[in-house]
């Protein structure tokens, strides 16, 4: 059997972070066409469950139309059951508010809860998950029993830590949970794809969010693709890509570029044959640069409108100077550059700050900072 583990979907996220009212707009709307086209590949491929390890919604206020949207799309699929575990950004709104739950829609509480969801001869595949809260987080992992043998997933919500957390609802302690006999943990929360052992004989999994939705949330998105063999119930798993666009995190070493136009042939020449027009990106000059270098920052990111669908420039370069050449320069920058110099008050980084200011108004310039 196939099943899907997927998480962080933020439905209904609000966008303004990044992107202008429009994009923001569309974004929404990808978000959802996103897990759309997941469940339609899950029906394409025989994937016969689906497991939502929290925050398919962004917000406590769920939209009527992206609620009724959701309701509608488990039950155009009755043939896959969907599981969904709530976690720290849902409420019960999007359930309290259907008339009825869809018969493929299976639901957690703060209680364990568990389903079978194949079974041959005595051994079967599990899934049990449980929604942590300040009361339960400590006392939940001594209520989890599975039987040896089976293939057991488990599901939750959170950030995992190698020991009790005091108080932390979304921590999960991964120690206790090492010899229970899960095979699998399907995590939420962490919006990247990572996975570790879990002793003795299983893993845990962060799936990741289907889409990234800011520049901190970088690289390929998508879910996991689990493959169950129904003889021996043996579990293989696969990570598929599935974001409509991608966040990318571009570093572009500056070093002895003298101007901005300088920088954006540097950029340029990084990007070149590479197919960004539909992506997120995220400059960022780094690198060592003369205290005297021209650098427009915002020239410099005005200059890649349109080559990219969104982009952020980020200067992360270090002002250097050879205090050398100074020495017996007689005019009022030389001059200006001897006395910061002698400024033992300041750490470089702010030294360089200042001469770089100073030099700027000296030459009659804007102050870029």
């Amino acid at each position: 059997m196939k099943i899907i583990h997927c998480a962080d979907i933020h439905l209904d996220s609000a966008l303004t972070a990044n992107f202008t009212p429009e994009q923001a707009k569309e974004r929404k709307n990808e978000l959802v066409m996103t897990f759309i086209r997941m469940v339609e590949y899950a029906d394409k491929n025989q994937v016969s469950a689906i497991i939502i390890a929290g925050d398919l919604f962004d917000k406590k206020v769920i939209g009527a139309r992206i609620r009724n949207t959701i309701y509608e799309l488990f039950e155009k699929y009755p043939g896959i059951n969907f599981y969904y575990l709530q976690g720290n950004h849902d409420t019960s709104s999007f359930i309290d508010n259907m008339k009825e739950l869809p018969h493929n829609l299976f639901l957690f509480s703060d209680k364990w809860t568990k389903y079978e969801l194949f079974s041959t001869g005595d051994k079967a595949v599990t899934l049990s998950g449980v929604e942590l809260n300040k009361d339960n987080s400590r006392a939940v992992y001594a209520e989890l029993v599975l039987k040896p043998g089976d293939c057991n997933i488990v599901t939750m919500h959170g950030q995992i830590t190698q020991y009790k957390a005091k108080d932390k609802a979304e921590e999960i302690d991964l120690g206790a949970l090492r010899n229970k006999n899960i095979s699998y943990l399907a995590l939420g929360h962490i919006h990247e794809y990572s996975e570790g052992v879990l002793h003795p004989g299983g893993i845990y999994c962060y799936s990741g969010c289907l889409e990234g939705r800011g520049y901190d949330e970088s690289g390929e998105h998508g879910f996991v693709l689990l493959d169950i063999d129904e003889n021996d119930l043996q579990l293989k798993r696969e990570f598929i890509p599935f974001a409509d666009r991608l966040v990318h995190i571009i570093n572009v070493d500056v070093s002895g570029c003298d101007s901005s136009m300088d920088m954006i042939d540097r950029i340029k020449s990084e990007i070149e044959g590479k197919d960004l027009k539909r992506d997120l990106v995220k400059l960022v000059l780094c690198g060592k640069v003369d205290v005297d270098c021209e650098k427009n920052i915002d020239l410099i990111s005005r200059y890649f409108d349109g080559s990219f669908y969104c982009h952020k420039l980020e200067d992360q370069t270090v002002t250097e100077i050879d205090y050398r050449e100074y020495e017996k320069d007689m005019s009022l920058k030389g001059e200006f550059v001897r006395l910061l110099e002698k400024q033992t008050e300041l750490d470089e980084a702010d030294r360089m700050a200042v001469i770089r200011c100073g030099l700027q108004v000296l030459k009659g310039e804007e102050i870029e900072i």
